[in-house]
C-alpha cells in the first residue's frame, strides 16, 4: 500500500544518507591524515633546516633528534629538548663537511669531487676507489636509496657490501654523529612515507659556512661566481635557493 511504499523510500533515502555519511567520514578521515602527513612533512622540513643552521654555523647540534626529544608547541612552533646527545665541531670539522655536503647535494654530484671532499674531512680507504668512497659518503650523510636500488635489505647491508669492495682503514670522529642525525632523520622520513636525502636540506647552510671562511676559490669550487669577501655574504643569500 501507499504507506508501506512510503515508509520503504524514505528507509532507502536513510540508508543512502548513512552510506553518503559513511562516504563522507572516510574522505573527511582520509583528508585529515593527509593533512597531518603533510604538516608533519613541512615539520620535518623544518627540524632539518634548524639542524643543518646548528651543525654547519653553530658547530653544536643535538645528535639524537629522534622523535621523543621534539615537541609540538600548542602555537605550532617546534620545541627540541634532551641536548645530552650534544656534539660539538671544530672550525676545520665544519668546513671539511661543508664540503663534502655541498658536493653530494647537487643534483648531479660529481664522485670525484665527493671523495676528495672526503679526503679532506680525513676519509681513508684501503684502495682509494674513488666510486666507493663516494658511494659510502651518499650513505653516511644523504641517504641509502642507492642500497636500496641494489637490493640490500638494510643500510647494514649495504655498508657491509661497500666494505668488501673498499674497506674503510679510518673514519673521523666528528662524522659519526652527523651521519647518525642524517640516519635518525631518513628514519623520521620513512615514518612519513617519505624519502628523506640530508645533503640537499643542509647544502645551503653548507656553501654559506663556506662563503662565511673568507675563501673565493673554494666559492668557485662549489659553483658561485668568486667576488671580494664583503659581497660575500649578499651574494650566497641571493642565490640560495638555486644552487647547480
Amino acid at each position: 500500500d501507499e504507506e508501506s511504499s512510503l515508509f520503504f523510500r524514505v528507509n532507502v533515502i536513510i540508508e543512502e544518507s548513512r552510506a553518503d555519511n559513511t562516504r563522507y567520514q572516510k574522505g573527511l578521515k582520509a583528508f585529515q591524515l593527509l593533512s597531518m602527513t603533510r604538516d608533519a612533512r613541512n615539520k620535518l622540513s623544518l627540524l632539518l633546516d634548524a639542524t643543518g643552521h646548528q651543525i654547519f654555523h653553530d658547530g653544536i647540534y643535538n645528535g639524537d633528534c629522534h622523535p621523543g626529544n621534539i615537541l609540538v608547541l600548542d602555537d605550532g612552533l617546534l620545541g627540541l629538548i634532551d641536548y645530552g646527545q650534544t656534539r660539538r665541531l671544530s672550525h676545520h670539522d665544519r668546513l671539511a663537511l661543508a664540503r663534502v655536503v655541498s658536493s653530494l647535494g647537487k643534483r648531479l654530484p660529481d664522485a670525484q669531487e665527493v671523495a676528495d671532499a672526503m679526503r679532506k674531512f680525513g676519509f681513508r680507504s684501503r684502495d682509494d676507489n674513488v666510486e666507493i668512497i663516494a658511494k659510502n659518503a651518499s650513505l653516511y650523510f644523504n641517504s641509502d636509496i642507492e642500497g636500496k636500488r641494489m637490493g640490500f635489505a638494510t643500510p647494514q647491508k649495504y655498508l657491509q657490501y661497500l666494505n668488501s669492495k673498499d674497506p674503510m682503514l679510518h673514519v673521523p670522529d666528528p662524522a659519526v654523529f652527523v651521519a647518525r642525525t642524517s640516519f635518525l632523520f631518513r628514519g623520521l622520513g620513512a615514518l612519513l612515507q617519505q624519502q628523506i636525502h640530508t645533503s640537499p636540506h643542509w647544502r645551503k647552510h653548507a656553501i654559506l659556512a663556506v662563503a662565511k671562511n673568507g675563501k673565493a676559490h673554494q666559492l668557485y669550487n662549489l659553483g658561485l661566481t668568486p667576488i671580494s669577501n664583503d659581497k660575500q655574504k649578499i651574494l650566497v643569500s641571493s642565490q640560495i635557493f638555486s644552487f647547480p
